[in-house]
């Protein structure tokens, strides 16, 4: 991933406070269809101009051929806000992510944890991050409702990692079981981008818990009941199920790995 600088400057008289806004919405609507990373971003006003520094994809994650029309919209609510089309000073690339693949893959899977701030669409050839911009659309002209999940997975992550409340056990249990209203909701998505993509789209089950290797090495599929999923090598060393039919990949249980 890389970081940028947008610059963004007024051409005629306009107050802080609109121009807050139009700036504002113009950087959500950039994170909801995936051109930049994270969930907020400091904006400073300095001699004249407003600046703000950004996590994105690709050195091209800004380029007009990627906007959505939300981003095109916000585009022309900075015009109106009196507001030059911001100017991207490029700074260099983030030492501390991961890097974006360039190839299309043979497989793909919704993955996703607390520490990762990158898209949540995953090559299944290298595990690479894929930006989401370079798929359709998926709900409503482009890919807020999958950031939206992404999110929520990452705070029930957060918070059963932390394990110091009680929220830990309904936190584990909606990113752990397939009946839960975020695992139900990110597998739908994962049939969406499926059918967008037309590629094999799997979605990653947390597992932990458990009460032994033997049982874990053993556990069927849990939505259609297979024993057909444990693979005999681990895939890209993480995950050791994979379920071609209801289209999941899991782990044994990290409490034995």
């Amino acid at each position: 991933m890389y970081v940028i600088e947008l610059r963004f400057e007024c051409f005629d008289n306009t107050t802080i406070s609109i121009a807050e806004k139009a700036i504002n919405n113009y950087l959500e609507a950039l994170r909801a269809n995936g051109q930049v990373l994270g969930r907020e971003f400091a904006v400073a006003f300095n001699e004249g101009e407003f600046r703000c520094r950004l996590l994105v994809p690709e050195k091209s994650s800004l380029s007009q051929r990627h906007n959505s029309p939300w981003v095109k919209d916000a585009l022309e609510g900075l015009t109106e806000a009196k507001i030059l089309a911001p100017r991207e000073k490029f700074i260099g690339q983030d030492i501390n992510s991961e890097t974006s693949t360039t190839e299309i893959p043979s497989w793909q899977l919704l993955y996703t944890s607390y520490v990762h701030m990158c898209s949540p669409l995953r090559s299944g050839d290298t595990l690479q991050p894929i930006p989401l911009y370079q798929i359709p659309s998926t709900f409503n002209g482009d890919h807020k409702q999958v950031i939206r999940w992404q999110t929520e997975w990452q705070a029930c992550d957060e918070i059963q990692m932390a394990a110091a409340t009680k929220a830990e056990f309904a936190s584990a249990y909606e990113i752990g079981d397939v009946d839960s209203d975020l695992c139900r909701r990110g597998w739908g998505i994962r049939g969406r981008i499926e059918y967008l993509t037309k590629i094999p789209t799997y979605y990653y089950l947390y597992r932990v818990g458990g009460t032994s290797l033997k049982e874990e090495k053993n556990r069927p599929c849990p939505r259609c009941g297979s024993h057909d999923w444990k693979l005999d090598e681990p895939l890209l060393d993480m995950f050791h199920f994979r379920c071609e039919k209801c289209r999941i990949v899991s782990n044994i249980s990290w409490d034995f790995l």
